[in-house]
């Protein structure tokens, strides 16, 4: 553990991105920083994830939200990012892509039902959930997810279910949480430039669908 160079790494891109911000809300960022900081000291949290959830943390309040990181929201579930606004909240919960060394023989299975996941689980407990993953990542998101719950045939809800049950069993992910998620939108981080882009479902897969199909990876 490296508290020094962690700290400096937090206020580097917290100066970075305030550049951008006004000054009552450089301090709201100012305050994520801490946050983040304190966390790191009980080995919570890792440099390259922290660095995401500033800049999405950035995003958000320079629209005016409030925005609370590594936040518990049940008994089992810890949201990267929690934010605030009106009578509203929103999750966003980051990707990296990284998968453990006791799935490098299915690796492209293990991600995607991570991903379907975490949209069933937490999307739940908020107005809006959100993913976000670096420019550099692409995220396996099944087309379901685009449609409302009503319109969603039992068979593709099953489909996700099953690969969702060959990873996830205690809890399991239930059927009407996958019925019922929603998914509001991605936002692409760019790190080196300190920036996150919003894209609405739709848009997302737009851009990626092709080479996901290519690849055999959508569900």
């Amino acid at each position: 553990m490296d508290l020094k160079k962690f700290s400096n790494d937090v206020f580097e891109m917290s100066e970075k991105l305030s550049k951008n911000l006004k000054e009552n809300d450089a301090s709201k960022l100012n305050y994520v920083g801490k946050q983040l900081i304190g966390m790191y000291k009980k080995n919570l949290v890792k440099i390259n994830h922290s660095i995401l959830e500033l800049i999405c943390a950035s995003n958000l309040i320079s629209r005016g939200f409030t925005v609370e990181v590594e936040k518990d929201i049940s008994d089992i579930l810890v949201c990267d990012i929690f934010a605030k606004k009106g009578g509203g909240n929103n999750i966003i919960e980051i990707e990296t892509g990284f998968t453990p060394p006791e799935h490098a023989m299915d690796t492209i299975d293990y991600f995607s039902a991570r991903i379907m996941s975490k949209i069933a689980r937490y999307s739940q407990y908020c107005s809006k959930f959100s993913l976000a993953t670096p420019v550099v990542g692409l995220l396996p998101i099944s087309k379901i997810f685009l449609l409302p719950p009503n319109a969603r045939k039992k068979e593709d809800v099953q489909r996700i279910k099953d690969l969702c049950d060959r990873y996830y069993k205690n809890p399991p992910i239930e059927y009407d949480d996958i019925l019922n998620a929603h998914l509001h939108s991605i936002y692409l981080i760019n790190i080196d430039k300190g920036f996150a882009k919003e894209l609405d479902p739709q848009g997302y897969m737009d851009l990626t669908n092709d080479l996901l199909e290519r690849s055999e990876v959508l569900y």
